[in-house]
């Protein structure tokens, strides 16, 4: 088991929603966290989590060698949080974490985390899934020993799934016949919340001999479809809605027409990826292994969903 030493743990992407959680997690326990990203300034509320001088800031582009070796200098682990959902995926998620797997044996790290996704797979349609799976197997090529831990969605107050979803419920129930659109709303999740990933891969940091050469999925304990996610979050935010199902060939031809524009409600990518459920497969191990009892969206997400409310905190919920 590993112990809270002045070896900092580097987080690549340590800035963005996962990342934060980490840090804090990572902090409350002891460790010191060397942020690594582009634009380190974006990633700043970081320092507010733990005590002066516990946090340090780097910037790093993954893809090289040179900086990604400055940035492990002195470190005694590592977690990969890098993740887009457009733009440059094979540089992200396949070269980026190439580069950082091989840096990490000569920088004598004992622990080195891989966070992907359920649904990574080099023979994905989709390019998340596709260059994912790639990087996991770069990964694991390159530094035996990493954990790699695949989640399913994750949830939490800053999140981009339940807030988006319910921004988009509260703007179609104030339009005529309180129309929202629902793409692919047969596929199937398994909401985990922000703060249980982060307790996963603390403990893996924590115990490289245990979790180390191991790949985990990862979800809360309930598997919802994206309809049922959408009718529970209307009833949350007091809704009333009418959910018009899209069908697959309209919804995928507007998202090959239009998923390119930064607005778009869905990429053509995205929709690929609801074509498969993101639910841990069975037999894989799991959140079980870090002794971790995952909480249902239901116990977390009202919090910040009543924002959404038509009076705020002050508004009442109501069935879809």
């Amino acid at each position: 088991m590993m112990t809270a030493t002045d070896k900092p743990v580097v987080l690549f992407g340590g800035g963005g929603f996962v990342g934060r959680q980490v840090a804090q997690e990572l902090l409350s326990r002891g460790y010191r966290v060397r942020i690594a990203q582009r634009v380190p300034r974006l990633a700043m509320k970081v320092r507010s989590f733990g005590d002066i001088g516990a946090t340090q800031f780097v910037s790093v582009d993954i893809t090289d060698p040179a900086q990604v070796s400055a940035a492990l200098a002195g470190a005694s682990a590592a977690v990969n949080l890098v993740g887009l959902l457009r733009g440059d995926m094979t540089n992200a998620h396949v070269i980026g974490a190439e580069t950082i797997a091989k840096a990490a044996t000569p920088a004598s790290l004992d622990a080195l985390v891989q966070i992907s996704a359920i649904g990574a797979d080099p023979a994905s349609e989709s390019s998340y899934g596709r260059t994912k799976g790639e990087g996991e197997a770069a990964v694991r090529a390159a530094f035996p020993k990493a954990t790699i831990i695949r989640p399913s969605i994750i949830f939490g107050r800053d999140d981009g799934f339940t807030n988006r979803f319910a921004q988009l419920i509260a703007t179609g129930a104030s339009l005529p016949f309180s129309l929202v659109p629902l793409i692919r709303g047969s596929a199937r999740f398994q909401p985990i919340h922000v703060g249980d990933v982060a307790r996963a891969v603390a403990t893996a940091i924590d115990q490289p001999g245990t979790f180390g050469g191991e790949t985990y999925e990862i979800g809360g304990p309930d598997v919802m479809t994206l309809g049922e996610i959408n009718s529970w979050i209307a009833g949350q935010i007091g809704r009333s809605c009418n959910f018009l199902p899209i069908p697959d060939p309209v919804a995928k031809a507007m998202a090959t027409l239009t998923g390119w524009a930064p607005a778009a409600p869905i990429t053509k990518d995205q929709y690929l990826m609801l074509l498969r459920d993101t639910i841990v497969s069975p037999g894989a191990k799991g959140i079980e292994s870090f002794d971790i009892r995952p909480a249902p969206m239901a116990a977390l997400a009202p919090a910040w969903l009543v924002q959404y409310r038509k009076q705020g905190r002050f508004g009442s919920t109501a069935s879809a």
